[in-house]
């Protein structure tokens, strides 16, 4: 009898035991270091100089994310990362300035969040941030975006059970700090990879491109010759070059004269007057949703950009001299060619990535 009761002590003990070891390994949360490769489905794209002080894990990744959609991170809880840069415009914001706490306005249009892992000269417009960590921090506080303090965040943010796992997770704390948010948005938004448009395909042998948009191409590619007009092309690879279109560079695209300056650009961030006007010459992929066009919004349409460039550039003294040379004659583009040049910049829509379920919202 003695032996019986024991045996079921034992027995009852055993079953609690398991019981608890169960409970304690569903709430556990464990760091998780597990590399994160860069989505490549075409392979087009060179391999990026990726931060070695931050290397792509899945943990920071999915955190960046979660980051990057939080609306909380804002003074009144109604606009994240994602309110700016919309996932369906390319990350992007369809309307010339976006609109932050208190309907507050910006004054550059939100420039498009893809390919980032191609960036190494510094960010934003004007090159203010000099990483991409930097730069996830800036919109907090600036007063006419998210208006809120690094501190507040991290206070609201210890109190959402779930952010805190994915920080733990991520980094093996469950201790929030700005430089492990702007860590995991920065591994977020080098995540975001664009090369599965049709222009990919074509590289790739998957596509063939229409006689339109072949003779864009070429026009495309093709340098301006003022004293060859029947060879002459509409050369917009001088600055978006490359499988990423664009060449990381600051340029003054010749919009203003000298006199009608109004945003500085560059000059802001470095102080140099050589560098007024001049701004970060952007991707040139998803072009078709990523409208309204250049720092300050000021065209809706990519027929509007062609003819700017065609007959419209402005003489200053910061425009680039390539630019410049172009002036005496326009680049001579006729009504046909550029409808081929814009039915070529529409191959760069990227539709995969534009509904790719790894960059949506994770709520």
């Amino acid at each position: 009898m003695r032996g019986n009761i024991l045996f079921v002590g034992f027995l009852i003990i055993g079953v609690l035991l398991i019981a608890c070891k169960k409970v304690t390994t569903g709430n556990f949360v464990q760091y998780d270091d597990t590399p994160y490769s860069l989505n490549y489905i075409n392979n087009t794209l060179p391999i990026p100089n990726l931060p070695a002080d931050n290397p792509l894990t899945k943990a920071k990744v999915e955190l960046g994310r979660a980051l990057f959609y939080e609306k909380s991170m804002s003074s009144d809880g109604t606009v994240s990362c994602a309110s700016c840069h919309n996932q369906a415009t390319g990350f992007s914001d369809p309307d010339q300035f976006s609109f932050g706490v208190n309907d507050a306005q910006g004054n550059r249009q939100a420039m498009a969040i893809i390919n980032l892992a191609w960036n190494d000269n510094e960010f934003f417009w004007d090159g203010r941030a000099h990483l991409l960590r930097d730069q996830s921090l800036g919109p907090i506080e600036n007063p006419l975006e998210m208006n809120e303090t690094l501190e507040n965040v991290i206070q609201k943010l210890n109190t959402n059970t779930k952010i805190k796992q994915l920080f733990i997770r991520a980094f093996g704390s469950a201790e929030i700090t700005s430089e492990k948010m702007s860590l995991a948005m920065e591994n977020f938004m080098m995540s975001i990879v664009s090369d599965d448009s049709k222009f990919d395909r074509y590289l790739a042998g998957k596509a063939v491109l229409t006689p339109s948009e072949e003779r864009g191409r070429v026009l495309y590619f093709a340098e301006y010759n003022e004293f060859f007009p029947e060879v002459s092309g509409a050369d917009c690879a001088h600055c978006h070059a490359g499988n990423n279109f664009e060449n990381d560079q600051y340029m003054n695209n010749g919009l203003d004269l000298t006199s009608q300056f109004v945003d500085f650009g560059r000059e802001d961030a470095t102080g140099n007057v050589n560098d007024r006007a001049k701004f970060k010459v952007p991707t040139l992929r998803n072009i078709e949703v990523t409208g309204p066009y250049m720092h300050d919004g000021r065209f809706e349409t990519l027929e509007e950009v062609i003819d700017h460039y065609n007959e419209g550039v402005k003489h200053s003294t910061t425009v680039d001299p390539a630019l410049l040379g172009t002036t005496s004659t326009g680049l001579m583009l006729d009504a046909q060619d550029k409808e081929d040049l814009i039915n070529f910049l529409k191959t760069l829509t990227d539709y995969t990535m534009l509904t790719n379920p790894a960059y949506s919202d994770p709520n």
